[in-house]
């Protein structure tokens, strides 16, 4: 079995540029004009994926209106506008669906709400019900918390009760900054310690090497990373101190 990597984004860089400027076999003809940032977005979106890289410039192109010069002038705004929510790829059949969701829980199960709330963000963006996700976190409760504060399951029903009545987008406030990390830096990978590897295929790659179960190793709560290496210590959990808390 061969596994495919994925190419640098200088590669798709390179790849998209010839692209532009090949009349033939290319896009040429359309006389494009893009924006650094138009293309360094474009390269993370696709993911390391050169088909999936023109494919999506082929779409912009063609889905944005040239100037009155006849150059097709693409900037991120034009960009975002054409590809709208093409822009994360989410198979809910496919892999991509479980390493997402494998890194959501494990976030939660080591009480990291950045982590958390990034591969949730990441889920929603790419079209993922709220309701699945609500019932990941129930059996969460259940699971992994259980008796040790039987009101894990009362806050998790709740919860999903308030998606059910409520839905998009009421249910998703305290997102925002968190969604558009996820928009602009497109389909950064999950860390392979946070993939579930259910074949040995996975496990030969290395998927879940390392992970620290927190309810054996508590340090692992705060020493353990959640996040994808680009995104470093990103806080999108702020939360405010009363006089309670003696703040």
């Amino acid at each position: 079995m061969v596994v495919l990597k994925p190419l640098s984004e200088v590669a798709l860089r390179t790849i998209l540029q010839r692209a532009l400027g090949d009349p033939d076999r290319g896009l040429g003809r359309y006389r494009v004009d893009m924006e650094e940032e138009a293309m360094r977005r474009l390269a993370a979106f696709a993911n390391g994926d050169a088909r999936v890289a023109l494919n999506a410039l082929e779409f912009a192109v063609l889905h944005t209106a040239p100037n009155p010069d006849g150059r097709v002038r693409l900037d991120t705004a034009a960009l975002a506008t054409a590809l709208q929510k093409k822009s994360l790829r989410y198979d809910k059949g496919g892999e991509e669906h479980y390493n997402l969701i494998s890194a959501f829980i494990k976030s939660l199960r080591d009480s990291d709400p950045d982590g958390a709330l990034y591969w949730m963000a990441r889920m929603l963006e790419g079209g993922e019900q709220p309701e699945f996700i609500a019932r990941r976190m129930l059996i969460l409760a259940s699971e992994d918390v259980g008796n040790a504060d039987p009101m894990a399951v009362v806050v998790a029903t709740s919860v999903a009760q308030a998606v059910e009545r409520l839905g998009l987008p009421e249910c998703r406030q305290g997102l925002l900054e968190a969604e558009e990390d996820a928009r602009e830096h497109g389909n950064l990978p999950v860390p392979l310690h946070l993939r579930n590897a259910p074949t040995e295929l996975m496990r030969n790659l290395n998927y879940g090497k390392g992970y620290r179960y927190v309810h054996e190793d508590p340090a692992a709560r705060t020493e353990q990373t959640h996040l994808p290496e680009q995104l470093g210590k990103k806080k999108y959990y702020r939360p405010k101190k009363t006089k309670e808390s003696g703040g």
